[in-house]
């Protein structure tokens, strides 16, 4: 079993993230009857929620020759690679991290910008991952994974400990999901220090590899589209400690269209301010469909991000 303290990870890395605001939602709290608060990571350091576990991994590397030989890491849509040169920049560690072939270059160069050596990868986005786990191994530096490691899982559950501190009652929060390692932390506080609050997983119905594992009791294969959540796509590792603490924490799970997602992004954006990435979109899109089951409860909706495509944000903000 995995073992996590999302609690301690937030107090080893507050000085280093930003405590990311809460902001009641208007059109959504009117449209479900709910109050409906949204959890602002679009705020966080380098435009996501990535940088809680990189910063919470790279502030667990053990002895002083792991911080001198580096690490390793791998990306999907470069949310986890740009926080991982982030922090590694800060606590003067070298870095190099793994990432498809098709990586946004906007992506790329704010990685490069960082100090962080960049190695493109072709093929599904495990395939990066794959590639840099081996690299890890073959060279002696930590493999910082994007959501298959406990201190990573951690670090992103610091979010989870930030929603009791800010919200006086939590019924439900939608998290948008990849590889897992983002609701798995979230659900293991809240199921912890909040066991009434419903933990809401949301996948686009065009990537939902990790929706298709949990029915099948195992890592499958899965065949996916393209999606406008970028972010969240890819397949899991075979061992991903994520399946069965996602098995655990999850208690609803709700998959969502393209058409959706865009409609959602198109709302943050007109209705609550918020240009944001195709992932954030999708927990959006998910409350939106199953609205009116929340009547008169509190809902948090987790922004995971806001590194959008410059072609997607023309999407979002064409009238």
């Amino acid at each position: 079993m995995v073992m996590l303290d999302c609690a301690a990870a937030e107090r080893r890395i507050r000085p280093h993230v930003i405590e990311t605001p809460v902001v009641r939602s208007d059109s959504l709290s009117a449209l479900s009857g709910a109050e409906v608060y949204l959890k602002l990571e679009n705020l966080q350091e380098t435009g996501s929620f990535k940088p809680r576990g990189a910063t919470h991994k790279l502030l667990s590397l053990t002895t002083p020759a792991q911080a001198k030989r580096g690490v390793v890491a791998a990306s999907s849509g470069g949310n986890h690679a740009l926080a991982v040169a982030a922090a590694a920049a800060r606590l003067g560690i070298a870095a190099e991290v793994f990432v498809p072939s098709a990586i946004d270059p906007a992506q790329r160069e704010k990685i490069e910008r960082l100090g962080a050596k960049v190695t493109l990868v072709g093929g599904d986005p495990l395939l990066a991952e794959q590639t840099a786990r081996r690299e890890g191994e073959r060279s002696g530096r930590e493999y910082a994974s994007p959501y298959n490691d406990p201190a990573v899982i951690a670090g992103q559950g610091t979010i989870g400990v930030e929603l009791l501190r800010q919200l006086l009652r939590l019924d439900a929060v939608f998290v948008a999901v990849g590889g897992g390692g983002l609701i798995g932390g979230i659900g293991t506080h809240l199921k912890a220090a909040s066991p009434t609050t419903e933990i809401v997983g949301c996948w686009p119905r065009n990537s939902p590899a990790l929706y298709e594992c949990l029915r099948a009791g195992r890592v499958i294969q899965v065949e996916e589209q393209p999606t406008l959540s970028v972010s969240t796509a890819g397949g899991l590792e075979d061992e991903a400690i994520t399946l069965p603490l996602c098995r655990k924490v999850i208690d609803r799970s709700v998959l969502v269209s393209e058409e959706e997602i865009l409609e959602a992004l198109r709302g943050l954006y007109r209705e609550d301010g918020q240009l944001v990435e195709g992932a954030a979109g999708v927990p959006v899109a998910a409350f939106r469909q199953v609205a009116t089951d929340y009547a008169n409860k509190t809902v948090a909706i987790v922004l995971c991000g806001a590194n959008v495509s410059p072609a997607i944000a023309a999407m979002i903000t064409a009238s």
